[in-house]
């Protein structure tokens, strides 16, 4: 996945850099407004990280620009404003996501995946997914294994919809917290490590499986 990140302050855009492409993704950097809009406008990227406060073209001017031009092109605004005000001239502008400054990487991860999932789900929601003896249609909202349903609470749904997703990577534990919303209750380590054992079972059979990977979070593999 490819990211523009547009960030003035060269100590953040450098740490921002580093942990990002350490998480696998390309990253392109643009110091000011001007070089961000014509990155943006003339370049194909999965996604957009804008800071707002950019000098020579700020980055609300940016932002709807680049959304006119651009209407699916997923756009995470960064911004040390925390006025209320902002936030929503950010949005009102086409963010499809806002993070205040300053904020943990690992939200900054979680959030950008987010992002790309959902963007990744609209035009390949209507094609089912198959993986060994696992079928998943997203559309339909209906899995099974070989021709079996699969009977999936809705955190079970969104785990495994998760994991296929990210298929052949490594999911984290801040990731899965990220996609479960609403009751925050069962958003623990030890919660999410429940759900996977329930998942693993349901999964028997599929020929799938669910790989710990120790101190990053899960993998999901097709056995051969």
């Amino acid at each position: 996945m490819k990211l523009l990140l547009a960030e003035d302050d060269t100590i953040l855009a450098d740490a921002l850099t580093a942990n990002l492409k350490g998480c696998g993704f390309e990253v392109e950097v643009a110091e000011n407004g001007a070089v961000a809009e014509y990155l943006l406008l003339k370049h194909d990227f999965d996604l957009g990280v804008l800071d707002l406060g950019l000098p020579l073209v700020d980055g609300l001017t940016v932002l709807k620009k680049v959304r006119a031009a651009k209407p699916a092109l997923p756009m995470m605004v960064l911004t040390a404003w925390d006025g209320m005000e902002q936030r929503v001239a950010g949005l009102n502008a086409g963010a499809d996501d806002y993070l205040t400054k300053p904020f943990d990487f690992p939200e900054l991860e979680a959030r950008i995946r987010a992002l790309l999932r959902r963007a990744h789900g609209a035009t390949a929601a209507a094609v089912p997914q198959q993986a060994g003896l696992l079928r998943f249609d997203r559309e339909a909202r209906r899995a099974s294994i070989d021709k079996t349903p699969l009977d999936l609470s809705p955190r079970e749904w969104t785990l495994l919809d998760l994991l296929l997703t990210q298929r052949d990577k490594v999911v984290t534990k801040e990731q899965i917290v990220q996609g479960w919303t609403g009751d925050t209750s069962e958003q623990t380590p030890g919660a999410i490590e429940v759900y996977i054992h329930r998942l693993r079972r349901k999964l028997e059979g599929s020929k799938v499986s669910i790989r710990t990977v120790r101190g990053l979070g899960y993998l999901l593999e097709t056995e051969t």
